[in-house]
C-alpha cells in the first residue's frame, strides 16, 4: 500500500466533505423516523443503493467464489445486517448527537477484537487509548445518573456487530480486491434484510423512497470522498477532522429537530475520538497497515 500524498489541505477538505455527506445520511434517516420500520428502512436503503454496484459485478464474477467463501461473505453480511438494523432503530430513539458520538466507539471494539481473535499485539498505548475511549462512552451514557433508553443499548450493539463485520473484512481483504469485498457486503446485507423487512412491511410512499435513495447517494458519496481524503493526506491529519461531525450533528439536531444540546455527549465524543486519533497516529508512525477502521468506515 502506497503512502498517502503529502497534501494536508486537500485531505482536510475532502474529510470535511465526507463529514457533511454522513451527517446528511443521519439527518435524512432521522427525518424519515419511525414512519417505516427500521428493518424496512435499512432494506430499502441497501436495495436502492444496488445501482451503485454495477461496476463491481465483473470483479465479483471473476473471483469465482467457492461455497466456503460465499459462506464467509454471508456470515459477514449477517453481522453487518444486525448492526445496520440497530443503527436505524437507534436513530428513532435517541438524539443525532448521541448516535454520532457513540459511532466513534466502533474502532475501539475492532481494536479489542483484533487482539482477542486475530492475535494482534495490544500494546500499552492501545490499552490506555481503549480505556480512555470507554471512559468517554461512560461520560455519554452516564449510567446511574440518567435513564438509558433502548436506543443507547442498540448503539452499543451496533458498534459490536460492526466490529465483527470489519474484523471479517480484514481477513477477506487479504484474499479479494476491494470491489469484491464491498460489493459482496452490499449484496449479502440486502438479502439478509429482505425477510425482516417483509415481516414488517409498510407500503412506502414515493417521497419516502426518494429520501432513502438520497441516503444511499450520500452514503456512497461519503465513502468516495473519504477515500480521496486518505489518498491525499495521512490518517493523522484527516482523523481529527471527523470530530466536526459531532459538532454538525449537534447543531442539526438542535436547529432542525429541536433536540437539546448535551455538553456531556460532546465531551464524551471528544474523549473517544481523541483516543481513536491517538491509535491511528501511532499506527501511522510505525508504518503498518491500520487495524482500526476509521469512524466513517462503519457507517451504513
Amino acid at each position: 500500500m502506497s503512502a498517502p500524498a503529502n497534501r494536508p489541505l486537500a485531505g482536510i477538505l475532502w474529510m470535511l466533505l465526507t463529514g457533511l455527506n454522513f451527517v446528511a445520511v443521519t439527518a435524512i434517516v432521522k427525518h424519515v423516523g419511525d414512519a417505516l420500520p427500521a428493518a424496512q428502512s435499512a432494506f430499502l436503503r441497501y436495495a436502492l443503493g444496488l445501482v451503485f454496484l454495477l461496476p463491481m459485478i465483473r470483479p465479483i464474477l471473476a473471483a469465482h467464489l467457492s461455497r466456503r467463501q460465499l459462506g464467509v461473505f454471508a456470515a459477514r453480511g449477517a453481522a453487518h445486517t444486525a448492526g445496520v438494523v440497530l443503527w436505524f432503530y437507534s436513530m428513532t430513539q435517541i438524539t443525532i448527537a448521541e448516535v454520532t458520538a457513540m459511532n466513534y466507539l466502533n474502532p475501539v471494539y475492532v481494536t479489542l477484537g483484533a487482539a482477542l481473535f486475530l492475535g494482534e499485539t495490544l500494546a500499552l498505548r492501545r490499552i490506555l487509548a481503549v480505556a480512555a475511549a470507554l471512559v468517554g462512552a461512560l461520560v455519554i451514557l452516564r449510567p446511574g445518573f440518567r435513564e438509558l433508553s433502548p436506543g443507547h443499548v442498540a448503539m452499543i450493539g451496533t458498534a459490536i456487530f460492526f466490529a465483527v463485520s470489519y474484523l471479517m473484512a480484514k481477513r477477506l481483504s487479504g484474499d479479494f480486491s476491494a470491489p469484491v469485498v464491498v460489493g459482496m457486503l452490499s449484496i449479502t446485507v440486502t438479502i439478509c434484510l429482505a425477510p425482516f423487512a417483509a415481516a414488517v412491511w409498510v407500503p412506502p410512499t414515493p417521497e419516502q423512497l426518494g429520501w432513502l435513495f438520497l441516503v444511499a447517494c450520500f452514503a456512497t458519496a461519503g465513502h468516495y470522498t473519504m477515500t480521496l481524503a486518505f489518498a491525499a493526506a495521512p490518517v493523522a491529519v484527516t482523523q481529527p477532522v471527523t470530530f466536526l461531525q459531532l459538532v454538525w450533528a449537534t447543531l442539526l439536531g438542535w436547529l432542525v429537530f429541536g433536540e437539546g444540546v448535551d455538553g456531556w455527549v460532546i465531551l464524551g465524543g471528544a474523549v473517544i475520538l481523541g483516543a481513536v486519533s491517538f491509535i491511528s497516529w501511532r499506527e501511522a508512525v510505525i508504518r503498518r497497515r491500520a487495524v482500526t477502521p476509521l469512524v466513517h468506515e462503519t457507517k451504513v
